[in-house]
């Protein structure tokens, strides 16, 4: 029974971080076109931001998909070495998305705000 869950385990681990990369390539694909589009004039600066939030915000679906794949991994009888590791890789990317979800707080706030000029790299 247990080498049933375990397997099972390993099938969803492997669905939950193709979903993660597929996010990741999505995003990271789009932010790119959408610079090289602002950089070549073929879109508005003002989109700099705006291309900058979104991309925080899928980063963050997909670092949160990396942790969910991460716990269904070691949901199942894990060793203590596995626990300090998913433990780790938790807290760093606890602490990644943290502060992505903060500039991604602060950049609409600045942008509700009418403000034109900020500390995000693409604006």
């Amino acid at each position: 029974m247990e080498s049933t869950l375990v397997e099972i385990a390993e099938y969803i681990t492997i669905a939950i971080e193709a979903m993660a990369i597929l996010m990741v390539t999505f995003a990271s694909v789009g932010a790119f076109v959408r610079v090289v589009r602002i950089a070549f004039g073929a879109a508005p600066e003002d989109h700099g931001r705006e291309t900058y939030v979104r991309y925080l915000r899928w980063l963050i679906g997909g670092l949160t998909f990396l942790l969910a794949a991460d716990i269904v991994h070691t949901s199942i009888a894990p060793t203590w070495e596995q626990l300090a590791q998913v433990g780790a890789v938790a807290v760093i990317r606890t602490f990644l998305s943290y502060f992505a979800a903060r500039d991604v707080r602060e950049a609409t706030e600045l942008e509700l705000h009418g403000e034109t000029t900020g500390s995000s790299p693409l604006h």
